[in-house]
C-alpha cells in the first residue's frame, strides 16, 4: 500500500498528463513574471515545465513497471494452475489484461493459448517460457539503465553548473541575477543558457533511453 500511495499525484497531473508540463510551464512563467519580469518568466516557466514532465514520466514508468510485474505474476500463477489440473479454457479466462501493462505479454499469452488449442502443445510450458523470456528482458533493460545512470548524472551535473557560476559571482561581490534578469545582454544569455540546458538534457535522455522507451 505504501508503494501505491507514493505513485499518487496531484489531481491536475493525473487528469491531463499530456497537458501537465504545459500547465507547469504556464504557472512557472506567471510566477516568474510577477516576481522578476519577462526573463524570469521564460526561465522559471521552462524549468517548471521540465520539472512537471520529469515527475510525470517517473510516475508513468513506475506504474508501467508495477503493471508488468502483476502480469508476469499472473502468468506464473496461471502456469501453476494448469499444472495443477485447471482446464485450459478456465485458466485462459484469467490471462493478463491489465491496460496499464505492456500489451505484448497479453498478446503472447493469447497466442500461446491458441497454439496449445490447435496443436496440443503444453500451455503451461509455453507460458513459463514467455514469463522467463520477459523477466530476462527486464533484467537486461535494468542492467542497461544502470550503465546509463552515470551519463544521466553527468548531464544533470553539467546542467547545474550555471548555479555554481551564479554563486561564484556573489562570492566576488557582484549580483549576477540582477544582470541576467534586468539587462538586455544578461537576459539574452539567460534565455540562451536555458535553451542549451534543455537541449542537452533531452539529448542525454534520448541517448540513455531503454530500447522499449520506458526509461
Amino acid at each position: 500500500m505504501a508503494g501505491l500511495r507514493s505513485l499518487r499525484a496531484p489531481a491536475w497531473l493525473a487528469a491531463s498528463p499530456r497537458r501537465a508540463p504545459l500547465v507547469g510551464g504556464v504557472a512557472g512563467a506567471a510566477s516568474g513574471a510577477v516576481l522578476a519580469g519577462p526573463v524570469a518568466a521564460v526561465v522559471v516557466g521552462a524549468y517548471g515545465a521540465l520539472a512537471v514532465r520529469g515527475l510525470l514520466r517517473r510516475r508513468l514508468v513506475r506504474q508501467a513497471q508495477l503493471a508488468r510485474r502483476r502480469s508476469l505474476d499472473q502468468l506464473c500463477a496461471l502456469a501453476a494452475d494448469l499444472r495443477a489440473g485447471v482446464p485450459v479454457l478456465t485458466a485462459a479466462a484469467s490471462l493478463p489484461v491489465d491496460p496499464a501493462a505492456a500489451d505484448r505479454l497479453g498478446q503472447l499469452a493469447r497466442a500461446a493459448v491458441q497454439l496449445a488449442d490447435r496443436t496440443g502443445a503444453p500451455l503451461a510450458d509455453l507460458l513459463e517460457r514467455i514469463e522467463a523470456d520477459a523477466r530476462a528482458t527486464d533484467r537486461g533493460l535494468a542492467a542497461a539503465a544502470a550503465q546509463a545512470a552515470g551519463s544521466r548524472a553527468t548531464a544533470w551535473l553539467l546542467a547545474a553548473l550555471p548555479l555554481g557560476g551564479i554563486g561564484l559571482g556573489y562570492g566576488v561581490g557582484v549580483d549576477p541575477v540582477a544582470v541576467l534578469l534586468h539587462t538586455p545582454v544578461g537576459g539574452g544569455c539567460a534565455v540562451l543558457a536555458v535553451v542549451l540546458q534543455l537541449a542537452g538534457l533531452f539529448w542525454a535522455e534520448r541517448l540513455g533511453a531503454a530500447p522499449d522507451g520506458s526509461r
